[in-house]
């Protein structure tokens, strides 16, 4: 049992990065994606994430990083058992990489066939820990199917085995290690939902946490909610810039590290810069490519706003040099923010001047104390008349007339 649990574990760590559901799946805009060294991004994982990650810069670039991007995934699905994936890769690659990339029915009959054998001992298996009543084995029975259908792409089938061990979970190490299979497959299938509860439930289990297990968590609940679009949530800067830890790993991303402290520095300019370096390559990123364009523009807003605060007037051609823009094209963004009501300034188009409305801080303190006032004075008149109606048993009196 402990060997089928350590395989169970590292079958965990590898479907930990996986994608997205199928469906999400759909015809996006071709991306050129040359700046993208794909043998090297591709080393970064393995197994199903790999391949998922391969199929996604395939559906997204164009010859001949696309057909590469196949290729890799063809040679990465032969060493697993998924057939179906098989198909559908060797589909789209429709013969352009010559011989050694076509179908190849012997294997998968013969993975086919091994599939119904290992399908038929698992049943077997399960049945006759079922019959004893031995909660442990049959943990580990519906363990080890939950991984078999993982293996064969049954990712449904999948969750529903890692799931049901719940009932046969006997300690917190079992709760964490049934959470951890449901939220990766969940995070597989796109049902961020269910990542959510998971996450809750495992957090609620916190004898049994370690560091990396907490780390799992966070990363599996930053997903959910850039996947929610709470991008705030998803991250802050204390978990980013002002954490020591997580320092650590953006010293492995220059370019992350530079445009980060660029632009809590105000060099917008620079982090625009390194911004723009890294889109192509974060628009084949399997879980950020629907959120690039949103958060661009976030983030550029943002600049746009922190440029604006400290000043009373702004000179337009100033910070449009300041954003490397024209000052054309600033003045409309800066007037889609004031109509936004995210920046309260004013616009000279003539001098091209920015002026802040700054508000009347006297008098806006003289109408919150008046407004304070009548509210103290509303609701000293209601204690008044509460305490003059149970003097006078106003509400018995009425009581027995009924």
């Amino acid at each position: 049992m402990e060997g089928d649990e350590e395989a169970s574990t590292a079958m965990m760590d590898e479907i930990y990065a996986n994608g997205v559901d199928e469906q999400q799946q759909r015809t996006k805009a071709v991306i050129n994606g040359e700046q993208l060294d794909i043998e090297a991004y591709a080393s970064l994982y393995s197994g199903r994430t790999k391949i998922m990650r391969l199929l996604f810069i395939a559906d997204h670039c164009q010859p001949p990083m696309q057909l590469e991007a196949l290729r890799m995934a063809y040679d990465e699905i032969k060493k697993g058992e998924n057939t179906q994936l098989f198909r559908e890769v060797v589909q789209k690659i429709d013969g352009r990489l010559g011989p050694n990339y076509e179908m190849n029915l012997a294997w998968c009959d013969s993975v086919d066939r091994r599939a119904d054998q290992r399908k038929e001992k698992l049943e077997n298996e399960l049945n006759a820990y079922r019959t004893n009543l031995i909660k442990e084995s049959i943990r580990m029975g519906f363990n080890d199917f939950g991984d078999f259908y993982y293996a064969h792409g049954a990712l449904g089938d999948a969750f529903k085995s890692y799931v049901r061990t719940r009932d046969y979970c006997t300690t917190s190490k079992h709760i964490i290690h049934m959470c951890l299979n449901a939220i990766l497959v969940s995070i597989e299938i796109g049902q961020f939902s269910h990542v959510t509860s998971y996450v809750s439930k495992a957090e609620q289990t916190t004898e049994a946490l370690d560091p990396t297990t907490i780390a799992k968590l966070r990363c599996a609940s930053g997903l959910a909610l850039l996947e929610a679009k709470k991008y705030k949530f998803a991250a802050r800067k204390t978990k980013v810039i002002d954490n020591a830890n997580f320092r650590n790993f953006l010293e492995l991303v220059p370019e992350v590290r530079e445009l980060i402290h660029d632009f809590y520095s105000s060099h917008y300019a620079s982090c625009l810069e390194y911004l723009g370096n890294l889109k192509a390559n974060l628009l084949l990123d399997i879980h950020l490519h629907d959120h690039v364009e949103t958060l661009y523009d976030e983030i550029r807003h943002k600049a746009l706003i922190q440029y604006t605060l400290p000043f009373v007037s702004v000179d337009l051609h100033m910070m449009a040099n300041a954003f490397k823009t024209s000052v054309s094209g600033l003045e409309k963004e800066l007037e889609a923010l004031i109509t936004d009501n995210q920046i309260q300034a004013r616009i000279d188009s003539h001098n091209k001047i920015l002026y802040a409305r700054h508000a009347d801080q006297r008098n806006a303190t003289f109408q919150r104390v008046l407004q304070t006032g009548s509210e103290f004075d509303r609701d000293v008149r209601a204690m008044l008349l509460r305490t003059s109606l149970l003097k006078h048993e106003y509400n018995l009196r009425a009581t027995r007339k009924l």
